[in-house]
């Protein structure tokens, strides 16, 4: 016979209202609750109401327990049971997150969604089994009315309040539904099946379902919020002159249909109505012509250049914008992102507020060439003529270039990212390279250097471990560039990914960071491919790297709670 000690009021209540164990079920009902009624005198009645409610409440959920195990769910024996096992550790949702991640189906919001349901998954964890289960206490059903060819071969050992399996569940789904309807809509029947295997294989009370459903939920929202400010917090820059254009009009947005989904393109029409939108075609012109003509335009009409698409695209749409002097909005359509998340815009409708209020910044351009060229370009550009047209323009780059390791991966990754999708191609290509790369030896202003990579970020990165993966730069016009040198040596490539990997990459003894306004190297070597915002070409012999005087004005959101005006460039 259980003994039942003393507990008061509240803690009474709190456990007739989750169900009580009277016939073993759950949890003791009144007990508590009789002997402060008792002893509260005026205030009994109140508990006493309480308690019936717990009472019918734990009367409810067994009735609907029992309704589930005493009903015959067709081919439910071959089903249930093995999804709920699969969910088991969150193992089904590691696999889907990495299914959706490698697929490329969705765009940048499915793959944000896989991450953040990971996310979520994690917090809803940490919050059922330190808090939720320790709290409550509660016993599992007994099973003597379910089926033995539903119950699971191992029974979990944990209490029963609230089920981890649906707040995993949960929270995975929602964080994907809010960044993807189409994942969403995939995911969520996936995930309700597992809530109510729980209830079907006798493990959990439906309320148990319904308890870690709520928290999952919650977490997921929870996350997003998180996320997202931190997502949308701008550069601290201050704003410049810029047109303001309601609802896009005197916007011409041109569109490479290699990025993104069907889904982003009517994201662009909803939040921008009046913009221009124009679809690039390959097999018609050159994506640099056509961004120079819609550029043109834009001058001729007052207006600006959109542009949606990859780091390359942008990279291609901010010369053009530059060349014709217009302002550049950028929307988030490649695979990274990279300028979008470092300007706060996160959805077209971010943008859209900020082409619709001329809320624009300077935003630096980095620039490299042989040295002469540089030299060449200022003396013959008021002197030019059908017989000396002058040297070719230098190349330029929003967010970094590089030598060596990482031109390999972007030509490996480019060639099977239209048979495995972005992120397998992605995976592949950093295999292959770690397997085969080699070093090469560079002059790096005028210092003999034997190197693995060398990496140059336009603007400074600013990151805890202290490298360019995964930083974010908060001042877009610094007038800096932020220089990585991963030196040869044995076990270099290992060391330097084993130094990432813990979060103390500034500590590598194979890792060299600076920060200057010129960068010199001489001396690389033929066939040595050089690597700009996504795309390749063989690097000249020498190069020397800075940054022009003139600056790019790029649109960009404010925080709601702040409004400012335009101030003067300069």
């Amino acid at each position: 016979m259980e003994t039942h000690r003393h507990r008061g009021p509240r803690a009474g209540l709190s456990r007739s209202l989750l169900g009580g164990p009277g016939r073993g079920h759950g949890w003791a009902v009144g007990a508590g609750v009789s002997a402060g009624a008792g002893a509260a005198g005026a205030g009994g009645s109140t508990e006493g109401v309480r308690a019936a409610l717990g009472r019918t409440f734990s009367a409810w959920d067994r009735a609907l327990f029992r309704s589930v195990a005493q009903r015959h769910w067709p081919r439910g024996e071959r089903v249930l049971p093995r999804l709920s096992r699969t969910a088991d550790h969150s193992k089904l949702w590691l696999g889907t997150a990495a299914a959706i991640a490698l697929s490329g189906v969705g765009g940048p919001g499915a793959r944000r969604g896989a991450l953040r349901g990971l996310a979520s998954v994690a917090v809803t964890s940490a919050v059922v089994n330190t808090v939720g289960k320790g709290a409550f206490g509660r016993s599992r059903p007994l099973l003597d009315e379910v089926p033995v060819i539903r119950r699971l071969k191992r029974l979990p050992t944990s209490t029963s309040f609230p089920s981890g399996h649906a707040a995993s569940a949960a929270a995975f789904a929602t964080a994907v539904t809010l960044e993807s309807r189409g994942w969403g809509a995939a995911v969520l029947p996936v995930a309700a099946s597992v809530a109510f295997s729980r209830v079907y294989t006798g493990v959990h009370y439906p309320s148990d379902v319904l308890a870690g459903a709520a928290i999952g939920t919650a977490a997921a929202f929870g996350v997003r919020a998180v996320l997202d400010a931190r997502r949308q917090v701008p550069p601290a820059q201050p704003l410049v002159e810029a047109p303001a254009l309601p609802a896009g009009r005197g916007l011409s947005v041109v569109v490479n249909p290699g990025s993104g989904s069907a889904a982003s393109a009517r994201e662009i029409g909803e939040a921008l109505p009046e913009a221009r939108v124009v679809r690039w075609d390959p097999d018609a012109e050159e994506l640099p012509d056509l961004l120079a003509a819609e550029a043109r335009r834009a001058a001729e009409e007052g207006g600006a250049l959109g542009v949606f698409g990859g780091d390359g695209t942008v990279s291609a749409a901010a010369r053009a914008a530059l060349a014709h002097q217009v302002p550049l909005a950028v929307l988030p359509g490649g695979t990274l992102n990279h300028l979008a998340l470092d300007l706060g815009i996160g959805t077209c409708a971010d943008l859209a507020d900020a082409v619709g209020s001329g809320h624009a910044i300077a935003v630096d351009l980095a620039r490299f060439a042989p040295p002469h060229r540089f030299a060449q370009t200022v003396a013959h550009a008021e002197a030019r003529d059908a017989e000396s047209p002058g040297p070719p323009e230098p190349g330029y780059f929003v967010n970094t270039f590089s030598l060596g390791a990482y031109g390999d991966l972007v030509e490996v990754r480019d060639r099977w990212r239209h048979r495995v999708g972005p992120w397998a191609a992605g995976l592949a290509a950093a295999v292959h390279v770690l397997r085969h790369s080699r070093p090469f030896e560079v002059r790096v202003n005028g210092r003999p250097q034997s190197l693995w990579l060398l990496f140059v970020g336009n603007c400074s990165y600013h990151t805890v471990g202290g490298g360019p993966g995964g930083a974010r730069r908060f001042n877009l016009a610094d007038g800096m560039l932020d220089i990585h040198l991963v030196r040869a040596g044995r076990w270099a490539r290992t060391r330097l990914v084993a130094s990432s990997l813990a979060g103390v990459l500034h500590r590598s003894p194979v890792h060299a960071a600076a920060r200057g306004r010129r960068l010199h190297l001489a001396g690389i070597p033929d066939g040595t491919l050089c690597s700009y915002d996504g795309e390749t070409a063989p690097a000249a012999p020498s190069l020397l790297i800075d940054k022009p005087a003139t600056s790019l004005v790029v649109y960009r959101p404010l925080p709601a709670w702040l409004s400012g005006s335009s101030l003067p460039d300069g």
